[in-house]
């Protein structure tokens, strides 16, 4: 079986890539059983998909009626922000992916009522984008600010979605159609233009639509794109009026030679990941070593313990240009200003599954583990219908004047609706599709990139079949039992990530010594002649410890987080006295962190209660004379973060003092 064809259902579809180490599974290959995914997977399909739905396709999010009215279905104006046919896209995506698991008609049924409405509102060249299209004093591709391409780029990536998922051409022809105007407008090299693509998913969803048609033209305007940022001078003209110049649309340095992550943090890592897709199918050396300095700059010097990115919602970058959103020096981390956008962490994560395929590194999927447990899943609520766009690592009562903040987007407490609403759509399809994540393909064998009870049912690069059983209570237990269920005669790889929190970890097969290193942030590469039956288990030592801060990041010098596994704690002012700050809890030094799994609680989690002590503070001056603490002794429950803010209003601290004694 030739592998190009076999593994063509992938969501980021690199069967055929040439420069890609690890090879995508198809969507379905795997599915979650039981246990942490499996049931966010299932609140997706049950509870946050529908919701949503009712969100978009009605007067509240207003994104479908856009569309009708585009349509001349339905009269009015447009409302929403001007990427809100991207929200909606993304919603459909997620919705495809509630299709594939479950194989509904009636999510079939609705997709093509979506879709058929999608087909009235196109204009007869192709041209898709509601918020020029009902408004009489906007002209196609005069303005970035309306985020044209976003949109193409979600209609792109979706329209693929749903091709290989459903087998259908209706999401697919218009998609097509749409990117011969693009390509048609974009390729040659007309000066008016060639600042355009500046939130830069068109990039991704270029290559996808390469990938699903062969059609090679796509590629080339995608590698367009990227070769035309940073080769102009950086002005104001009539595309940028309203919108950011410069470092904040990453277009004063050409990104093969760019060193250091800047500007909006969404934009830059869709950028990123859309020149990971160009790479896996040129190789071209210099674009790989641009990413590389890139990750590792973003990996290492700007993202918070929780795998977040983008560290403030307005700044400067070292150009001095105005940013929003995005990032700023390296190990500045302020916690309560923190903006750390959901979209942001889900890019990081995005970005690092696209550096996974291409160096085939365990320290990628390391980053994936991070986000998804941490600063992504906390962009929802354990419900599922309440949304943070923002995720700071500490919350106060207060301190700040969140009613000025129009747009919504830094909020006390999770919204139903968000008036920027491209955060919820883009976690939920990234929960719907997280199994599509846990697996990779090498040339001969298959690697276990994240851990959760499923079943693997594939086929090698060779065409032969693979199934695996997994079993484990991860991320509260970090043993975990592989079962080969059927596999060919001949040797193959199976390899086990080890994340790169993990020591001591231990690997046996059939009972017996594996025979191989655990090297942290490593796959541990298992290579025999497997039989059906055989059992492989990775017993990962899941303790509580304390983490800190590199010495440079200010904010959190003599401070610690709790981190378990893969899951970062926090304190929460429901678990303290009443009328304590979250602020005054220091955790002793030399605390036992006792778990303690609560099935009832938050949607079911581990908590962490550590020995602390309460310093009751008065509010005084800015600078007062220190006086000898009054300490009063206790214990204190840490929570995870990720399910911070599901018990009404509440402060909340990712990082407190520590005190040695």
């Amino acid at each position: 079986m030739n592998s190009t064809h076999a593994h063509n259902k992938a969501i980021n579809a690199n069967s055929a890539s040439p420069y890609v180490k690890l090879k995508n599974i198809n969507f379905g290959d795997c599915t979650w059983t039981k246990g942490f995914w499996a049931k966010k997977t299932q609140k997706a399909i049950d509870v946050m998909i529908p919701y949503m739905g009712g969100v978009l396709c009605g007067d509240v999010g207003h994104a479908l009626n856009n569309f009708k009215i585009a349509a001349g279905m339905k009269e009015g104006e447009h409302q929403g922000m001007y990427w809100h046919d991207g929200d909606f896209y993304k919603f459909m995506e997620a919705k495809t992916y509630a299709y594939a698991l479950t194989k509904e008609d009636s999510i079939l049924k609705e997709l093509d009522e979506y879709i058929d409405i999608l087909a009235k509102a196109q204009e007869p060249d192709g041209y898709l984008q509601t918020q020029i299209q009902l408004r009489p004093d906007a002209d196609r591709y005069e303005n970035r600010k309306y985020h044209e391409m976003y949109n193409t780029g979600h209609l792109f990536i979706t329209a693929c979605a749903h091709h290989r998922l459903t087998g259908q051409d209706n999401f697919l022809d218009l998609a097509i159609k749409h990117a011969e105007l693009l390509y048609t407008i974009f390729y040659p090299d007309t000066k008016h233009f060639q600042r355009f693509g500046f939130n830069q998913t068109q990039i991704m969803g270029l290559v996808e639509l390469y990938r699903t048609i062969g059609e090679v033209k796509y590629l080339k305007l995608a590698q367009k794109f990227i070769d035309r940022r940073g080769t102009y001078e950086i002005e104001h003209d009539s595309t940028t009026v309203g919108y950011p110049i410069g470092d904040m649309v990453q277009e004063r340095t050409p990104l093969r030679e760019e060193t250091d992550p800047v500007g909006h943090a969404v934009l830059a890592l869709y950028y990123y990941a859309g020149a990971a897709d160009v790479y896996a199918e040129t190789g071209e050396a210099a674009l790989v070593t641009a990413l590389d300095r890139l990750w590792e700059s973003v990996t290492q010097k700007k993202m918070y313990a929780t795998g977040a990115v983008g560290q403030t919602h307005y700044g400067a970058s070292a150009n001095r240009d105005m940013i929003e959103e995005g990032f700023i020096d390296d190990y500045m981390m302020p916690n309560l200003t923190a903006y750390n956008e959901t979209c942001a962490n889900l890019c990081n994560a995005m970005f690092s599954f696209r550096m996974l395929g291409i160096h085939g590194e365990a320290k990628y999927a390391d980053i994936i583990e991070l986000v998804m447990h941490n600063s992504g899943l906390s962009g929802i609520s354990v419900e599922g219908k309440d949304y943070f766009y923002a995720n700071p690592l500490r919350m106060l009562h207060g301190t700040r004047d969140y009613d000025a903040h129009a747009d919504v987007t830094e909020t006390p407490n999770r919204e139903g609706y968000l008036a920027c609403f491209c955060c919820p759509p883009n976690l939920v399809r990234t929960i719907s599709n997280l199994s599509g994540w846990a697996y990779s393909l090498s040339d001969n064998g298959v690697h276990v990139n994240l851990y959760g009870s499923n079943q693997l049912d594939t086929t090698l690069a060779d065409g032969s079949v693979i199934k695996l059983s997994q079993d484990t209570e991860y991320p509260w237990k970090g043993l975990v039992k592989l079962t080969v269920d059927s596999c060919k005669a001949e040797a193959f790889d199976i390899a086990l990530r080890v994340p790169g929190w993990a020591t001591g970890a231990t690997i046996t097969i059939n009972g017996k010594d594996a025979g191989v290193e655990t090297i942290p942030a490593t796959y541990a590469v298992l290579n025999r002649k497997w039989q059906q039956g055989d059992v492989i288990i990775i017993d990962i030592p899941m303790e509580a410890t304390f983490i800190e801060g590199h010495q440079r990041i200010e904010e959190v010098r003599n401070q610690v987080a709790i981190k378990r596994g893969p899951v970062v704690y926090c304190v929460e002012s429901p678990d303290l006295p009443e009328e304590a700050s979250v602020l005054d809890v220091y955790v002793k030094g030399d605390t036992e962190l006792n778990v303690n799994y609560q099935s009832d609680f938050l949607g079911g989690t581990a908590t962490i209660t550590a020995d602390t002590y309460l310093r009751s503070t008065e509010q005084g001056p800015m600078y007062s004379a220190v006086k000898k603490p009054d300490w009063q002794e206790g214990k204190t429950n840490f929570v995870p973060y990720y399910a911070w803010s599901n018990r009404g209003t509440a402060e909340m601290t990712v990082f407190v003092p520590v005190v040695w004694k």
